[in-house]
């Protein structure tokens, strides 16, 4: 009987033994679960942070310049931003962001434009700038023999092509200038009208207009196609050609949009851009 009673509490003992064991076997394997691996915290460490994309509605006359060089830099220098852009005459931009264009920032060729959007109550306040400065100018094709050298001749030419002055700054400063000169009415006889201003510089480098006039910085592009016979004479202009950056109102991405302005206004930036023939709208002209 004692046998018997003995060897039941041995395997009591050992049961307990042995559950106690299994237990803490269980315990010990769920903690390990609840706790990540070092390998996965150094891939969540990695994960790539969440990108923002702005948008910029900017003048034709900004295409080269902005995706050449300017939106790459800042993208570099800003990884977690992404730009995109559209590009067009002011005019339109303007009236697409007034019918709701998806757009963060307007970067025009004139202050008209920007003005209206800003008297609408459709720009962010105090994130206007007035950035660069630019020129107007007559252009011929490189191997032209028209005998055109200044505004004046512009006349001699038969076809002649310049930006709509309803839509594009760019026309609305050439009608300005010729109307100074006494020669609007005998240009826009025979005037084509372009929707932007690149689309008056590729009529003229391909050889399919005998004159056109554009921005300085746009003639800059293909020297080896145009030749850039004047700039507009002084006084034909009541203001100087300026290109203003402001962040849209309705833009959701406020803080991202007003970096790449302040990205603009750098100094390296704006040696950028005079590279290509701007000024910097703070400069006083002694030229005057």
């Amino acid at each position: 009987m004692k046998k018997r009673l003995l060897l039941l509490s041995m395997t009591l003992i050992l049961a307990l033994i042995t559950g106690g064991c299994s237990t803490s076997s269980k315990g010990n394997s769920q903690n390990q679960q609840s706790s990540p691996s070092p390998t996965e915290q150094t891939e969540a460490s990695q994960a790539p942070a969440k990108t923002t994309t702005i948008r910029i509605a900017a003048a034709a006359s900004l295409e080269t310049i902005l995706n050449k060089d300017l939106i790459p830099k800042f993208e570099e220098q800003n990884p977690g931003i992404k730009v995109e852009g559209t590009y067009d005459s002011s005019g339109k931009l303007q009236t697409q962001i007034e019918e709701g264009m998806t757009a963060d920032l307007f970067f025009s060729a004139a202050t008209k434009q920007m003005d209206q959007l800003n008297s609408e109550g459709l720009i962010s306040d105090n994130t206007r700038v007035d950035l660069l400065k630019n020129k107007i100018v007559l252009i011929i094709p490189a191997n032209a023999t028209s005998g055109i050298t200044k505004f004046e001749d512009i006349i001699k030419a038969d076809k002649i092509a310049i930006g709509d002055p309803d839509s594009v700054p760019a026309g609305q400063y050439t009608k300005e200038t010729l109307t100074s000169l006494g020669l609007w009415d005998k240009v826009i006889a025979k005037a084509s009208l372009g929707t932007n201003v690149t689309e008056v510089l590729n009529w003229v480098a391909e050889g399919s207009a005998d004159a056109g006039i554009v921005y300085a910085t746009d003639a800059k592009l293909q020297p080896d196609k145009i030749k850039i016979v004047a700039e507009a004479p002084s006084g034909s202009l009541k203001k100087d050609v300026i290109y203003p950056v402001a962040v849209i109102k309705a833009s959701t991405k406020q803080e991202a949009a007003q970096k790449f302005i302040d990205f603009l206004t750098s100094k390296e930036v704006m040696q950028k851009f005079e590279s290509y023939g701007f000024t910097d709208a703070k400069k006083i002209d002694n030229n005057k």
